[in-house]
């Protein structure tokens, strides 16, 4: 009894410090540059693809924004997408047990996925302007 319960005091701070590896640095992706010669609705539609085709819910469209969110079992991701003719930028918005904290210098930290999620949106609505731009023109 006193073995298993030492072994656990030794593996405590290990499994503490394996979670907190489960935070990255959030940090917004990188603009997406749109394609010369595309209008705001086809933009708009290459983004609201990319979301659906991720499984985000879109929450909310008006003029040159796009609010969505994620949800899966306990937790859930809200994003907003903001876009134009030269643009699109896809920011964090709020989060529910996606271990999101702001440290004292400023630097957000989140749930590792969360980052792997927004990579792959992003590439997603790039690959989108490109055929919509490419079927367009």
């Amino acid at each position: 009894m006193f073995r298993s319960r030492f072994m656990l005091v030794l593996l405590l701070p290990l499994l503490l410090l394996t979670m907190a590896f489960r935070q990255s640095p959030l940090i917004d992706p990188a603009p997406i540059a749109v394609p010369a010669g595309m209008n705001d609705v086809q933009v708009g539609k290459a983004v609201k693809a990319a979301l659906l085709g991720r499984g985000w819910t879109v929450t909310d469209e008006q003029a040159g924004s796009t609010s969505a969110q994620l949800s899966r079992d306990k937790w859930v991701a809200k994003i907003r997408v903001d876009f134009d003719t030269k643009q699109v930028q896809i920011r964090y918005v709020d989060s529910t047990n996606l271990k999101y904290e702001v440290k004292r210098d400023g630097t957000r930290l989140i749930h590792s996925n969360y980052m792997g999620w927004m990579q792959y949106l992003s590439g997603d609505i790039g690959r989108n302007l490109e055929l919509i731009s490419a079927t367009a023109g």
